[in-house]
Parts: C-alpha cells; sequence; structure tokens
C-alpha cells in the first residue's frame, strides 16, 4: 500500500524556521517526482516546491531564498526547510509524488507562523 507521511510540522514565530519532512513507503519512491503543497484557509492549494527523481528544483516566487527542498532517497524522504517563515506561510502543507499517471498526496501537516 503506498503511503506518504508527513511530519514536522507547527507553531513557530515570524523569522523562525522548521523542517518539514514526507516519508513515502510502499513505491520506489526515488522514481518519483515529489513536491510540496500548502493550503490556507479559504484559499486554493498552490505549490511550494517540487524535486524531480533526477534532483532538479523548482520553487514558487513566494519561497525562493527561503524555503529548500531536497531528497535523501536511502530513507525514502523528502524535505522542506523553511526559513525566515512569514504569517501568510501560514497553511496545511501537502506532501505528493507522481510518476507518470500516478500521483499520491499526503494527509498534510499544519504549519502556523505567528506575528
Amino acid at each position: 500500500q503506498v503511503q506518504l507521511v508527513e511530519s514536522g510540522g507547527g507553531l513557530v514565530q515570524s523569522g523562525g524556521s522548521l523542517r518539514l519532512s514526507c516519508a513515502g513507503s510502499g513505491m520506489r519512491f526515488s522514481l518519483y517526482d515529489t513536491g510540496w503543497y500548502r493550503q490556507a484557509p479559504g484559499e486554493q492549494r498552490e505549490l511550494v516546491a517540487t524535486v524531480t527523481s533526477g534532483g532538479s528544483t523548482n520553487y514558487a516566487d513566494s519561497v525562493k531564498g527561503r524555503f529548500t527542498i531536497s531528497r535523501d532517497n536511502a530513507k525514502n524522504t523528502v524535505y522542506l526547510q523553511m526559513n525566515s517563515l512569514k504569517p501568510e506561510d501560514t497553511a496545511v502543507y501537502y506532501c505528493n509524488s507522481r510518476l507518470g499517471i500516478k500521483a499520491y498526496w499526503g494527509q498534510g501537516t499544519q504549519v502556523t507562523v505567528s506575528s
């Protein structure tokens, strides 16, 4: 059974840092392009950052220079290092992995940034 499990969310003050983890199981995780998305209350889900199976990365303009996505295929895990957090980064963060027509989502982890 394919499963993505996010962890690392929490409450942090503005300017602080968090590191999110997305652990995959039941799949050849290293073959999948994986990304982080977020959804704030009343807003649509938006792309934050992606990392391909080959290690290429892409970021939303709003997080460039502050967030870093990386992957450790030996641990079947993708990370999102978030620095200089802002209140507008508050959202539920979701992990998504896709390979061809296959796509999987995690359950999400809450990130709350207080001002």
